[in-house]
């Protein structure tokens, strides 16, 4: 990852199983915050998305790599970076750390849907992806692509 978004949570006793170990299943949410924190640190309010345009996004696919377990108190960070956008969907690569330990990585595929079906993502949300990656870009990783 070139330059990601980055949002910290702490691991609360509701995010873990009966051994203080964070279920499988809390990661889910904590990507779904961390998708949700860089969209709206972009300038997107994406109620007012639904609200306006009646636009939402769907997770496609999801790829999901366990490394190792958080636990109960544990501050991380969840990371988010673009990868691919094309017309009604969006490549994102995310990872959780716990300082400099990577807990889990994640691909994932959303789509932009009007009324469940397919739609273009908005114009707004587009060039504020790309503006994005191409403020993150040091040069030396490909920014966003278009495809």
């Amino acid at each position: 990852m070139s330059s990601p978004h980055r949002f910290t949570l702490r691991v609360y006793y509701e995010d873990t199983d009966f051994s203080g170990v964070v279920y499988h299943a809390s990661y889910l949410r904590f990507l779904e915050r961390g998708r949700t924190e860089f969209i709206r640190d972009i300038g997107i309010d994406q109620a007012a998305l639904h609200r306006d345009e009646a636009f939402a996004f769907m997770v496609r696919r999801m790829t999901i790599d366990w490394l190792r377990p958080a636990r109960m108190d544990d501050v991380l960070v969840v990371e988010c970076e673009p990868l691919r956008l094309k017309g009604a969907s969006l490549d994102l690569a995310q990872r959780v750390m716990r300082g400099d330990e990577v807990l889990l990585t994640a691909q994932v595929l959303v789509a932009g849907v009007v009324a469940g079906r397919p739609a273009r993502l908005p114009r707004v949300l587009a060039e504020r992806l790309s503006a994005f990656a191409s403020a993150a870009s040091d040069g030396t990783t490909s920014e966003l692509s278009r495809a």
